[in-house]
């Protein structure tokens, strides 16, 4: 399955490697040949494989903050929240790799209290100055067991684009499409400071199955 942002790039993508494949047959250097359509296709998997969308079977919960992306943890410390708290939060940051899944999901179920893009730089993602300057959406989501969670969609130096669906005063659903980032990036997590950290650095999580935090 593949995520509905990527139909248009994938049939173009398609069709420019068809192309390719196509015109260096007509080529007598077997080798360069060869190479130009290996190429081609190769390219054409990358595509395919990054715009995939797994069908991820999420325990709703609640007290529990779900992965919203695929990734690595690279943060977890706290932060003056400015945007929308104003106040310490605990922040939790996952970068993404190219290669892993760049659907979001909604971290928890509840009401989209805040939805909100900025545009901005396109520093790498790992930056720390990324989830600043770089472009960005922030969203806050509530519910009455855990509280009010916000997550930030970041791009980085490949992203070129951030595409969120929620808006202000929606339902949210644990584990459900909330958007996707083109190209390499990062979503961070703000906290409340009580909340029980389930996950540690460098440790690889899946979006909509591992939990992060906890009540």
């Amino acid at each position: 399955m593949f995520h509905k942002e990527g139909y248009k790039i994938i049939i173009v993508t398609f069709i420019i490697v068809a192309a390719v494949v196509i015109t260096a047959d007509k080529i007598d250097t077997a080798w360069i040949k060869y190479l130009l359509q290996g190429i081609a296709v190769v390219f054409l998997i990358l595509i395919l494989q990054f715009f995939r969308n797994p069908s991820r079977n999420t325990p709703k919960n609640d007290a529990h903050v779900i992965a919203p992306v695929d990734g690595k943890v690279v943060v977890i410390e706290e932060v003056f929240e400015k945007e929308y708290f104003k106040d310490k939060r605990l922040q939790v940051s996952i970068f993404m790799s190219p290669i892993n899944v760049h659907v979001t999901r909604y971290a928890i179920s509840g009401t989209v209290k805040y939805s909100k893009y900025h545009p901005g730089k396109y520093l790498v993602a790992w930056h720390p100055k990324a989830s600043e300057e770089n472009e960005r959406t922030s969203v806050v989501v509530e519910n009455e067991t855990y509280g009010a969670i916000l997550y930030r969609q970041v791009a980085g130096a490949l992203a070129k684009r951030i595409v969120n669906y929620a808006e202000e005063n929606a339902a949210a659903i644990q584990g459900e499409d909330a958007g996707f980032i083109k190209f390499g990036s990062r979503v961070d997590l703000y906290l409340p400071l009580d909340t029980n950290i389930k996950v540690k650095l460098n440790q690889t999580v899946k979006g909509g199955i591992d939990v992060i935090a906890m009540k």
